[in-house]
């Protein structure tokens, strides 16, 4: 695995190492000791698989409040999506900023998000599949939301939303969170 990190700090686009034969390929998606090798800590607790049948569908941008924030590995295994990161850990020197990766299913990388960050993608293709490993487990009640479109984030997404629902469309601007929620 190589590490190349993004704009928000702690956050990396993970290279993998596929071996080829006439078999196809094999890659290492998770290695505690590549993982720790590269600074991070990740021990997960759950795994989520996400299928999204539309191009266009649109999930997040969603976190969770401290104590409970995720950090995660999230590799797609079918189709193809564009993953956007935004660093809201009111201490961070990337408070605020966001970062983005195209993941596909026939491309040899994952995306690691540092806990204290919102996530979300959107599906490119058809039938696309997304699994990711998240190091904390899901508390209902420390699940935010950020507005997709915020312009004051920039995210570059790669169109407008086909499918979504309500609750990520009613998602507040980062403007209007309160850092002082976020510690």
């Amino acid at each position: 695995m190589e590490f190349e990190s993004v704009a928000v700090e702690g956050a990396y686009i993970v290279h993998l190492d596929p071996r080829r034969d006439e078999r196809g390929s094999f890659a290492r998606l998770y290695c505690v000791d590549e993982l720790a090798g590269a600074g991070i800590d990740l021990v997960p607790v759950q795994a989520n698989l996400g299928s999204s049948k539309s191009p266009g569908t649109l999930r997040g941008l969603h976190f969770q409040v401290p104590p409970h924030q995720e950090a995660k590995l999230v590799h797609c295994v079918e189709g193809s999506i564009f993953d956007a990161i935004v660093d809201v850990r009111p201490d961070s020197p990337t408070f605020g900023k966001a970062a983005s990766v195209t993941l596909s299913a026939d491309g040899d990388r994952a995306f690691y998000i540092p806990p204290g960050c919102a996530h979300g993608y959107m599906t490119l293709e058809p039938d696309t599949k997304v699994l990711y490993f998240v190091g904390t487990r899901y508390t209902p009640d420390a699940d935010r939301g950020l507005a997709w479109d915020d312009p004051d984030l920039a995210i570059p997404w790669p169109m407008v939303p086909q499918v979504m629902v309500d609750r990520d469309r009613a998602n507040p601007r980062f403007s209007d969170l309160d850092p002082e929620s976020l510690r």
